[in-house]
């Protein structure tokens, strides 16, 4: 007998946000950490590369690759999500992507968010004389520019499961992903907030937040 979701919801009454989170708990242990990490450090030859070889041996991310350890799961799951089926565009990342089923994908992403980001969640102190920490720690309210911080937390470490860490993003980075929100080759992410900020920042704000969180976090590099 099959039930159809809302009445059932409604039988469930005040119980139902648990049952639901049961349920999302228990597809959440169906991911492999160490087979994921299995995938990252080696690869599944010869159609997948490892991604140590391209985010570093602890995810900790390399040149313009960015990080991927500590990010939320939510996060990167949309990502290798949005890669695979081309909504993300990306040379190296989409046959990456296609070539994972979903139970590699989900063992993947359960490795790297399982590793710690190394970012210290700590507030800046914004300085009208200092572009990039002005738009990290105030934004650019008469644009309708929000602080970085408001979103991706203090110190650029990333918030819950969906709004990653950026500290330690490179500048070249963050401006080629800008640069893909304002053509509309890369979703727009959570609540669909980055699509617009984008169209508002210039290369110059971007290199002045790259530059900000570099001085911070000491990893991000132009």
């Amino acid at each position: 007998m099959r039930h159809h979701p809302i009445r059932l919801l409604r039988r469930l009454g005040a119980a139902w946000p648990l049952a639901l989170l049961l349920c999302a708990a228990a597809q959440a242990q169906t991911a492999n950490p160490q087979q994921g990490e299995r995938i990252a450090n080696n690869g599944l030859p010869p159609t997948v590369a490892s991604c140590a070889s391209c985010h570093g041996a602890q995810g900790q991310g390399m040149a313009v690759f960015p990080p991927l350890a500590g990010q939320g799961a939510a996060y990167l799951r949309s990502q290798l999500e949005a890669f695979a089926d081309g909504s993300r565009s990306n040379p190296i990342m989409a046959p990456i992507a296609k070539a994972l089923n979903a139970q590699e994908r989900a063992d993947v992403v359960a490795y790297f968010a399982s590793l710690p980001n190394g970012i210290a969640a700590t507030a800046g102190k914004a300085d009208a004389k200092d572009k990039g920490a002005w738009l990290v720690e105030r934004g650019r309210q008469q644009d309708g520019v929000p602080a970085c911080a408001s979103c991706h937390g203090p110190g650029g470490a990333g918030v819950g499961a969906h709004f990653p860490a950026i500290a330690k993003l490179s500048a070249s980075y963050m401006q080629a992903q800008v640069d893909a929100w304002k053509q509309g080759s890369r979703p727009p992410g959570p609540l669909g907030l980055m699509e617009g900020i984008a169209k508002k920042l210039s290369a110059d704000d971007v290199s002045a937040i790259a530059q900000y969180y570099a001085g911070t976090s000491g990893t991000a590099k132009p």
